[in-house]
């Protein structure tokens, strides 16, 4: 016997999202992932009907140099977490994360960890959606082999020490101290905060449970102090902004004037017979004049 397809209304998938239901819940992130003017408006409703059951969640960005062992370690975290009795979401970082977390929230998780795909550019954007953001280190590899930069330090709200294990346990104690000392010489991002640096073992979960502690202690202050909103906030205009210039090289690109004459100016310019300035002017021109 076939039974009869539920009907994809708003309805559905806020009770299906609010009872945790994962097949409801990945469905939802399909949608707001789709590129279709009609997944994306229905995408847009959905969000601001969930919206008032969002923010209560952690949102922990972690963020580790290669070979470091994160994937490990974000298993081992998250075991933790569960066994503390805590629900647990994991993203990797994409266009749409931002609202798969608001999705994951409205669904109750505790805690919501999104992961860097890598060293670059995705760590500033793991850091500009979380409130508490972690980097792990190795011992015994200067910073030219690990692949990091001081930005990335910068944007630390603590860093990990891993593999802190066996025969590395006193590189990794060294490696905590350079690190320390590294941190004091920069400004700190929160006036009621300064970056701790710890070591841990995430194959022998060595301290993991410390990690936590550091994040709920973080939590508090962050929130004791107003900053936790006054991150928030700023989060939320950054990323409207984000979603407008995305949403005006859409349309740039999508202008049918553009797209007939964008070759040709492009060439111009490549040879040399026209400025970047005045090729710009123009292709905006097309943009400011209706057809």
């Amino acid at each position: 016997m076939t039974l009869p397809e539920i009907p994809d209304t708003m309805n559905y998938y806020i009770s299906g999202i609010q009872e945790k239901n994962r097949r409801i819940l990945s469905k939802a992130i399909t949608l707001i992932e789709s590129s279709l003017p009609e997944d994306q408006e229905a995408a847009g409703e959905l969000l601001e009907a969930l919206l008032p059951h969002t923010g209560n969640a952690v949102r922990l960005g972690i963020t580790g140099v290669p070979g470091v062992g994160k994937s490990t370690f974000v298993e081992a975290f998250g075991m933790y977490l569960l066994g503390q009795g805590l629900s647990l979401a994991v993203l990797g970082v994409a266009r749409k994360t931002r609202e798969a977390m608001l999705i994951c929230e409205a669904a109750g998780y505790d805690v919501i960890i999104v992961e860097t795909v890598g060293v670059g550019q995705s760590e500033t954007t793991v850091a500009s959606m979380v409130d508490f953001f972690l980097v792990l280190m190795l011992a015994g590899a200067g910073d030219e082999l690990q692949g990091i930069k001081k930005g990335v330090l910068e944007l630390a709200d603590a860093v990990a020490i891993n593999k802190a294990d066996q025969d590395n346990i006193k590189k990794a104690e060294r490696a905590r101290k350079e690190y320390e000392n590294a941190l004091h010489l920069l400004r700190p991002a929160s006036p009621a905060w300064s970056p701790p640096v710890m070591t841990c073992s995430a194959v022998e979960a060595d301290g993991i449970a410390q990690i936590w502690s550091v994040v709920t202690s973080h939590r508090k202050k962050m929130i004791a102090s107003g900053e936790m909103e006054t991150r928030r906030k700023k989060q939320a205009i950054d990323w409207m902004w984000s979603l407008v210039d995305e949403g005006l090289k859409y349309r740039f690109h999508k202008d049918r004037r553009v797209q007939k004459e964008l070759p040709e100016i492009t060439e111009d310019v490549n040879n040399g017979k026209m400025t970047p300035t005045f090729a710009a002017n123009r292709l905006l021109f097309f943009l400011d004049n209706k057809r």
